[in-house]
Order: structure tokens, then C-alpha cells, then sequence
């Protein structure tokens, strides 16, 4: 049918401008199910209006048989009062009518064969429709990891290209050399305090001669 090759280039059509375009995928994606959308309800609207159409030639089926019967009916009714030419021209009404429901019929039968073909493919498009969205599902899915995966390699990538590391290492290595310069300070400190200074040298002798007499004097007392 017409309708589906209409979405079969519909889809291709968006599929096409989606990668060209390269724009929101989760967006594009959602517009193409519309579009599914709309083309199903398109279908259903015709299938409706095939079945419509079947039951009204149903309808004139029916009346083409009931006007036949009648007529046939008013042709036995002449012949039984032997009025040849009223029940030829009841006859004549009734092949008319007979020639309709032979029309009717193969116009039926015709319409019974297309609408069910018309149920099948709406069937199938639905189908399709249900699986679409499912990609969809899908496919807005792995939108996402893929554009978590660009965002976390372009922070890498940045992270190499500001040379963060190289900034840390050099860093590193100022402190380094701050701390070998104050390792440094304190083991000159530490030699100088090592170093007599004469005046606490000669307090220190003080005390203790200071000390000696004091015990001296003891000593004596004893």
C-alpha cells in the first residue's frame, strides 16, 4: 500500500536528516515516533473507511436481494393470473436486480480481500511501531552513555593538556627543595649551638666552684 511506503521514505528521510544534522538524537528520535504515530492513526483512518465502504455494500447487497425477491414474487403473481406481459416486466425488474447483486458481490468480495490485507498491515504497523519505541528506549539510552563518555574523556584530555601533573610534580619539587633548605638550617643551628660560648663556659665553672667551697665549708663544721 501507498501509506506504507509513504512511512517507509518518511523514516528513511528522518533517519538521514538525524545523522546529517547530528543534533539532538534524544529529540530527533522522539520526532520520528510522532511521525510513526501519525502515519498509524493515517491507517486506521483508512481501514475505517474501507470497512465503512464494506459495510455499505453489504447494505446494497441486501436491498438488490430483496428487491429481486419481490420482484420474482409479482412475476408469479401475473403468471398466476395469467397476465404474460405484467410478469414479463416483473421479470425484467428482477434480472436488473439480479445483475446488481452480482455487482455487489464481486464488489464485496474485492473489499473483503483489501481490507483484509488493510488489517494485517495496520497489525504489522503496530508492531513495528511497538519495536520502534523500543529502540527508542534504546537509543536515548546510549545517547546518554555516549555523551557521558565524551564529557569524562574530554575532562581527561583537558587534565593532560593543562599539564596538571606536570604542574604538581614541579610543585613537588619546590617543596622538596624548601624542606632540604630547612634540614639544612637546622643542622647549622644545631653546630653552632654545639660550639662553647665562653661566658657559659665560665658561669658553668662558677657554679661550680661555688659548689665545692659551699661543700668544703661543710666539711669543716663536721
Amino acid at each position: 500500500m501507498a501509506i506504507f511506503a509513504r512511512l517507509a521514505d518518511l523514516l528513511k528521510a528522518n533517519i538521514n536528516d538525524l545523522i546529517d544534522r547530528a543534533e539532538d538524537p534524544e529529540k530527533m528520535v522522539k520526532q520520528i515516533i510522532i511521525d510513526m504515530e501519525e502515519q498509524l492513526r493515517n491507517a486506521v483512518q483508512g481501514l475505517g473507511s474501507v470497512m465503512a465502504s464494506e459495510r455499505q455494500m453489504l447494505k446494497q447487497l441486501e436491498e438488490a436481494k430483496t428487491q429481486s425477491k419481490m420482484w420474482e414474487d409479482r412475476a408469479k403473481t401475473a403468471l398466476k393470473d395469467s397476465n404474460d406481459d405484467l410478469a414479463r416486466q416483473a421479470v425484467d425488474s428482477k434480472l436488473k436486480s439480479d445483475a446488481n447483486i452480482k455487482q455487489y458481490e464481486n464488489m464485496h468480495a474485492e473489499i473483503s480481500s483489501q481490507l483484509a490485507t488493510l488489517r494485517e498491515q495496520v497489525e504489522v504497523l503496530k508492531t513495528k511501531l511497538a519495536e520502534a519505541r523500543t529502540r527508542q528506549s534504546l537509543l536515548i539510552a546510549r545517547d546518554k552513555v555516549a555523551g557521558a563518555r565524551q564529557e569524562v574523556s574530554k575532562a581527561v584530555g583537558d587534565l593532560d593538556s593543562s599539564g596538571a601533573f606536570a604542574k604538581m610534580d614541579k610543585m613537588e619539587k619546590k617543596i622538596a627543595e624548601k624542606e632540604a633548605q630547612a634540614d639544612a638550617a637546622f643542622e647549622i643551628s644545631g653546630i653552632d649551638a654545639k660550639q662553647k660560648d665562653p661566658f657559659i663556659e665560665m658561669e658553668k665553672k662558677k657554679a661550680a666552684d661555688d659548689e665545692i667551697a659551699r661543700l668544703k665549708e661543710e666539711l669543716l663544721k663536721e
